[in-house]
């Protein structure tokens, strides 16, 4: 049971950011008050809604006790409508309550790439990322490509894309892992099933504040690109290679026929597998005692099957199987397994939640 305190203070901070918004003068408090108020309304209407429906509760409660017959049996029928609604309203509001991830309005850098399988693998991974193409779509997200290695069959060796919108990282972190799929490749002649592989990276996307590159911390360089061809192709040094000293991780752009366009792009994926191994760090510190959750966002775990010849997808972390392949490779059922994910979230954020507070 929510605290009545709890309620009433839920309600105080929202009256008192609504009267700092029709104050405030600069942007940049006018920008942090603002979303505030976006994250506190549906709360603050939740808590009033449970606040309303305990205290007709009380009253029903009362009027139970009427020397009308009539009336005390309207007061019992009411008692009977307004606990189950209570209950309701506690669990969504519980759910509201939830410590929010910071980066999940945070745009992703999306990198999917070929794993076991040769040339059905990439066959696969270019499956996966016009399904995560077609998803975006669906959301109004805008998918820009940043590099894309072809392969010879008409898939991707690996492809990196920023995907930008509302809530893109709090939907795609749960895809991170390994994508395994089950049918028969178009060149194979004896109608065998092949097993095969790749591997998808949701990195969110950092502001400038979250994560500090130090420029002596860097070692670029620079070099012809290669490629199929192109008037700058092999004829200036335009591809961009960054090497973060510290961590040894490195990014290389070559798409781009400018320098200075490569490097942006390399720095914005820079950032995001730092940001993102920071974030990976901390996780990992504060959540030792939950290996099991669904959001670890471990790159090298088995997370799906899309099983072709069965027509269906099964998510091993939650053991769901949806009987609808096809609507899924085309990105309109895709919600129906983050869906699934995000409630088994919730609920073991809730259970981790519970037992915190009944240990303190």
């Amino acid at each position: 049971m929510i605290p009545q305190d709890k309620l009433n203070a839920l309600k105080t901070r929202f009256a008192e950011v609504e009267a700092k918004m029709a104050k405030a003068t600069e942007a940049d408090e006018i920008v942090r008050l603002s979303k505030e108020h976006a994250e506190l309304k549906p709360v603050a209407e939740a808590a009033l809604l449970l606040t309303d429906a305990r205290q007709g509760l009380l009253d029903a409660e009362g009027l139970t006790k009427s020397t009308d017959p009539e009336m005390a049996e309207m007061a019992k029928e009411e008692i009977a409508s307004l606990t189950g609604q209570i209950e309701r309203l506690e669990a969504d509001l519980q759910l509201m309550l939830l410590p929010k991830d910071k980066a999940d309005q945070a745009p992703v850098i999306l990198e999917v790439r070929a794993g076991t399988g040769g040339d059905e693998a990439a066959l696969f991974a270019g499956d996966l990322f016009r399904m995560y193409q077609r998803y975006a779509a669906t959301r109004g997200w805008r998918v820009e490509i940043l590099s894309a290695t072809e392969s010879g069959v008409g898939g991707y060796k690996e492809i990196q894309a920023n995907v930008s919108g509302d809530n893109v990282f709090g939907r795609l972190k749960f895809e991170s892992g390994v994508h395994r799929v089950q049918r028969v490749p178009e060149t194979e002649t004896q109608g065998r099933i092949h097993t095969s592989a790749a591997t998808v990276a949701v990195l969110p996307e950092p502001e400038d504040i979250d994560i500090d590159i130090q420029e002596s911390d860097l070692r670029i360089d620079v070099f012809r690109a290669s490629g199929p061809g192109g008037q700058s192709v092999n004829t200036t040094d335009s591809a961009v290679r960054i090497t973060h000293i510290p961590t040894g991780v490195v990014v290389s752009q070559q798409d781009e026929k400018s320098q200075h366009k490569n490097r942006a792009k390399a720095m914005k994926v820079l950032r995001a597998r730092l940001y993102e191994a920071e974030r990976s760090r901390v996780a990992a510190e504060r959540a030792a005692e939950r290996k099991g959750q669904v959001g670890s966002g471990d790159r090298s775990e088995r997370i799906r099957t899309y099983n072709f010849p069965q027509g269906r997808v099964t998510d091993h972390r939650i053991n769901l199987t949806l009987y609808k392949l096809d609507k899924v490779i085309a990105g309109e059922a895709v919600d129906d397994l983050i869906d699934a994910l995000i409630v088994e979230d919730q609920a073991e954020r809730l259970a981790a939640m519970e037992s915190d507070a009944s240990t303190k």
